[in-house]
């Protein structure tokens, strides 16, 4: 989309110094940037359009600037940063910012904004190759998160990946101690720390730093107004089955863009999943009364299987302690020395197969949902079988949404293969890591 300057009088050559251009440049990033900070999400939908014609405006300053031979470079980089600053991507600022740093190769800041269109037209490795040439020159938090960002995004093989998301997290680290305050910079530093979660052991202290970076970005307006912050931590919520809270996070970064419609599609998927838990639950399966008393009447303490006894060994070879209760006994979080076991009665069909939900329901007639997490594809359970789990971990979804109450009790299951099925514990070929994609619409 080529921009048009408005056209003025042409003022006077001494009215118009570099500083002025710069200012202006400056003044239209604040505008786009604290947009919300001045407006109600109901103009979300403007937003674009009239940081468009504060772009005009800036241009028609640009053009107006007269500039020695030694400050061309200058110009140009600020003629390229402003055309970069509406979300896709320009040929002209491209253009002009390839000029200013061929011009001038210590330009640190148009390194950056060179960077940024080739990350925004998809050339990923190009958009690296300018942020470890701006930090040749200098370290800022601006190059060091944005290397983040697109590291993230390189390697073939899955240990070349892995490798790369733990620069990125290393480099979003550098970038927040380069300004503490610099939302953005925790923003990324978050969303590096939730790739590593997934692609890696899935550690409980990843996903926790993760949440604690994500609270660091909500106090900068900045990072708080993008809508990647809220669609990002949507999807962690989602995944710690924070469902209310995904959804708020959902609906807001869809009010922040509403040209983007990923975040209604997800909140959507979600409502339907819990529509489907709940049916589930509430009908056990829609399964025949004869069956399912016959399917209780038949659970006995051998489905516990090795956890029968009393007590089990761990795999460091301490004896634990394992009381076998129904799940109305269970308290919500973690259940030490407690076992618990059911019948399946059902499955919650999806596309997207993490979680693998499938209902049980125990010798007094309770039915739950259980999620089950890092199963592999096709790993599941047929109607009919006993699944025992031990020290489970219970969760309590209850609130309203567009008129539907979601109330329900869940027991999560981060590692398949503690469960026992049938009476035998599961094998390893039955693990496999949950994935999760990072939205790096706007990064």
């Amino acid at each position: 989309m080529e921009i048009v300057p408005a056209q003025e009088e042409k003022p006077k050559e001494a009215e118009w110094p570099l500083e002025r251009a710069e200012v202006a440049v400056q003044q239209l990033y604040d505008f786009r940037d604290h947009y919300f900070e001045h407006n109600s999400t109901e103009k979300a939908s403007l937003k674009n359009q009239e940081t468009e014609e504060k772009l005009k405006e800036t241009l028609n300053i640009l053009d107006y600037v007269q500039a020695s031979s030694e400050e061309t470079a200058q110009c140009l980089f600020l003629r390229g940063k402003a055309l970069n600053v509406l979300p896709n991507y320009n040929p002209m600022a491209k253009d002009a910012l390839a000029k200013a740093v061929k011009m001038n190769p210590k330009l640190v800041e148009a390194w950056n904004c060179l960077g940024e269109c080739y990350w925004k037209n998809g050339e990923v490795e190009a958009a690296r190759n300018c942020f470890m040439g701006a930090l040749n020159h200098a370290k800022t938090k601006e190059s060091l998160r944005n290397l983040s960002m697109v590291l993230r995004q390189i390697g073939k093989e899955p240990s070349e990946k892995v490798a790369n998301i733990k620069e990125s997290v290393e480099r979003a680290k550098e970038a927040v101690q380069c300004d503490v305050k610099d939302g953005t910079s925790w923003y990324i530093l978050g969303n590096a720390y939730l790739s590593l979660f997934f692609c890696g052991s899935q550690s409980p202290q990843l996903i926790k730093q993760c949440m604690t970076a994500y609270a660091q970005a909500y106090k900068d307006p900045v990072a708080s107004n993008n809508p990647d912050l809220h669609f990002n931590r949507a999807m962690a919520y989602k995944f710690q089955e924070e469902y209310k809270l995904a959804i708020n996070d959902f609906k807001q970064a869809q009010s922040l863009d509403p040209g983007w419609s990923e975040p209604t599609d997800e909140k959507n998927k979600l409502l339907s999943l819990l529509t489907k838990t709940l049916a589930l639950v509430e009908g056990k399966g829609k399964l025949k009364p004869k069956r399912l008393n016959a399917m209780v009447k038949s659970l006995g303490p051998s489905d516990l299987g090795p956890y029968s006894g009393g007590s089990y060994s761990s795999q460091c070879g301490q004896k634990i302690q394992l009381d076998h209760v129904p799940f109305d006994k269970l308290q919500t979080g973690v259940n030490p020395n407690k076992v618990t076991v059911g019948k399946v009665v059902g499955f919650v069909p999806v596309d997207d197969p993490v979680p693998y939900i499938f209902a049980m329901i125990d010798r007094d007639n309770h039915c739950w949902p259980v999620t089950v997490y890092n199963m592999a594809v096709g790993a599941g359970f047929a109607v009919g079988d006993s699944v025992a789990i031990p020290e489970p971990f219970c969760q309590e979804t209850d609130f309203v949404e567009d008129g539907q109450t979601f109330k329900f009790f869940s027991i999560r299951v981060e590692n398949p293969i503690v469960l026992v099925v049938n009476k035998k514990k599961l094998g390893s070929n039955r693990l496999a890591p949950s994935t999760l994609a990072v939205t790096a619409k706007s990064e």
